[in-house]
């Protein structure tokens, strides 16, 4: 498997009037750029992180999510969009603990929410397999 190529989130797109809504993802250092449908509540959390709006008064399920990595002495390092089968994307997160690296089963959309939760935002890869399936470049 090769380096996965570092991402960044370009644009959120939310219609009040579809159940799927999208997130682009536009490689750092290129101009590669593709879509991921997402449902209404991941896109809505990632829309808030990404536009610093009000945090809320208790933790949402992503916020959840990175206090119980931090209580098990785990850090969330990165996003990697992994792969890309019958037009569906599987990601993980990656954990550390200590000199272990953890990969965690996630759809890409809570991953990259938990992802923004952070200040910055945590890295996002994709697979140099996955780009070539989704831009043919």
């Amino acid at each position: 498997m090769s380096t996965p190529i570092p991402m960044q989130l370009s644009r959120i797109i939310i219609s009040e009037i579809s159940d799927n809504q999208v997130i682009y993802l536009k490689e750092v250092d290129g101009e590669r750029q593709f879509p991921i449908l997402i449902g209404i509540f991941e896109a809505t959390s990632i829309d808030r992180r990404v536009k610093a709006k009000a945090t809320p008064p208790r933790p949402l399920t992503h916020d959840l999510i990175v206090n119980i990595a931090d209580a098990l002495g785990a850090q969330i390092e990165s996003v990697v969009i992994s792969d890309l089968q019958d037009q569906t994307y599987f990601a993980h997160l990656r954990l550390r603990r200590g000199e272990d690296v953890i990969e965690i089963d996630s759809r890409p959309s809570d991953a990259i929410a938990v992802a923004v939760t952070f200040q910055p935002p945590l890295p996002i890869y994709v697979t140099e397999e996955v780009l070539e399936k989704v831009t043919g470049q």
